[in-house]
């Protein structure tokens, strides 16, 4: 079983940068110092990288290939099993993120068109750097290649990241086939801690590299939300040891301005959101890789240039008078109504849950394609917040009919779970008033509360859902009548 690099493991590089650059406005030469102590350099890169411009925005290129130990020694060559590159820009109101999948067909600079994964067999992280550059026409000013035991122990380190687990996530190698990963994960809200947080941003056994990216993403965005800057600058010795045991870096061999103000920028860009710019590949005509037309590889790089956070509310007063949304009669299209469906798929956990206060809300629609997965929903358990504190729980998942795509409805009597902090805005429809959550112009998520507990509707990893489809979906939650 090859190991696989994630696209979770950014969060080291952000992360551990943020805290250092915290930590640049008490004590510069120590944290400088640290910083080229710990970090292991990569060789090789230096002249190929981009001049770093002082005060400019920078890219950075993040790296991970599926090395073993065992390749090592047996002096294999790896591939990168992911690419991914970062904008860092103050000026622009988000950081963008842009993973580019494995199997895109590219020109290699001196080997013609191939994956874009084998430049990493080829010419290591060096022809990786030229063929990046080459195919999106952009600067890359520095690379980190990262393995998994830092993923491990700096997410361990940071207390772990509460994620909206979509699904159940289950291989056991058991059947015959090609091995991936062990994994064992139910779905609904919980913690993620070391080897569960991998197993989740690396499983890619039944879906795509388009899911997983977006699922990667995801945790990633949860993860920034959660570790607040005061945490990261208390520990940020060990942040940076982890950072620099299990990374590999251009960072080393800059001077200390360069270095500055990487840390500076860092900073800076760790106060905005992230923003994923989805890559949109498709399929070749023999399903072997995935390309991308001239036009949409353009339109897509600007896009990952002059990134756009969430739309903000309109103004201050906008959460104190919400706007209110019309209630309407015919359904987005795609959706059908499902109101019986809905509540025999609850009724037995409704029996249980309710009685102890917690009311068992469910859709009485979904979408034409797909349904309810029955396997693994409803699923009633408990969840824990930091201080311990235990609260009940249910989550019912739908199956949107694609692979890898799933949405659905959570419901807990934790009040405050930090999923449910800082919503783009509020607006009421009927006599419900939900907090709805963007990414991008997407609704990814939709809120409410009632006095028991709060409810979410989760669209799936890709936002397959509509806008008007999250809306309905909400709007339709019901209970079981007495």
């Amino acid at each position: 079983m090859v190991g696989k690099f994630v696209l979770g493991a950014v969060i080291i590089v952000l992360l551990s940068a943020t805290a250092v650059a915290s930590a640049l406005l008490l004590e510069v030469d120590a944290s400088i110092k640290q910083v080229k102590e710990t970090s292991v350099p990569i060789e090789g890169v230096k002249n190929v990288l981009d001049p770093v411009p002082l005060g400019a925005p920078q890219t950075i290129l993040l790296l991970g290939s599926d090395r073993r130990f065992a390749d090592i020694k047996a002096k294999l060559k790896p591939r990168s099993d992911t690419i991914i590159v970062a904008h860092l820009d103050p000026d622009q109101n988000a950081t963008a993120t842009m993973s580019l999948p494995r199997d895109l067909r590219v020109q290699i600079p001196g080997h013609g068109m191939r994956k874009i994964n084998e430049a990493y067999e080829l010419g290591g992280p060096k022809l990786t750097i030229r063929t990046v550059r080459e195919l999106l026409s952009i600067p890359i000013h520095h690379v980190v290649s990262m393995h998994f035991g830092g993923f491990r122990r700096a997410v361990d380190r940071l207390g772990c990241v509460y994620a909206d687990v979509d699904r159940r996530y289950f291989n056991d190698n058991m059947g015959p086939g090609e091995n991936y990963a062990t994994i064992d994960l139910k779905p609904g809200y919980q913690k993620l801690c070391g080897q569960d947080a991998l197993d989740y941003v690396r499983f890619r056994h039944e879906d795509s590299d388009f899911v997983r990216a977006a699922r990667q993403q995801q945790f990633l965005t949860q993860a920034k939300a959660q570790i607040g800057v005061g945490r990261l600058l208390s520990d940020r010795r060990e942040l940076l040891r982890i950072f620099g045991r299990y990374t590999e870096t251009d960072i080393a061999q800059r001077n200390t301005p360069v270095i500055l103000n990487l840390l500076k920028l860092a900073y800076e860009s760790s106060k905005k959101p992230i923003t994923e710019i989805q890559f949109p590949a498709t399929d070749s005509a023999d399903r072997a890789s995935v390309e991308i037309s001239d036009e949409a590889l353009v339109e897509t790089v600007q896009r990952f240039i002059d990134v756009r956070g969430p739309d903000a509310v309109e103004d201050p007063a906008a959460k104190q008078q919400p706007k209110r949304i019309r209630a309407r009669r015919a359904l987005a299209p795609g959706l059908v109504a499902a109101e019986r469906e809905g509540e025999n798929h609850v009724l037995a956990t409704d029996v249980r849950l309710g009685p102890l206060g917690l009311p068992v809300f469910f859709p009485a629609v979904r979408l034409a394609r797909g349904g309810y997965v029955q396997s693994s929903s409803p699923r009633s358990y408990e969840v824990h917040d930091r201080r311990k504190t235990r609260h009940r729980a249910y989550r019912i998942v739908l199956y949107a009919g694609e692979v890898g795509q799933y949405y659905g409805l959570q419901g807990t009597t934790w009040k405050t779970p930090p999923i449910l902090a800082n919503p783009t805005d509020e607006r009421r429809i009927g006599n419900r008033l939900y907090r709805r959550y963007f990414d991008g112009a997407k609704i990814r998520l939709m809120a409410w509360k009632t006095p028991q507990a709060v409810y979410w509707v989760a669209n799936s990893l890709t936002l397959k859902l509509t806008n008007r489809q999250m809306i309905d979906f909400a709007q339709s939650a019901q209970t079981i009548a007495p």
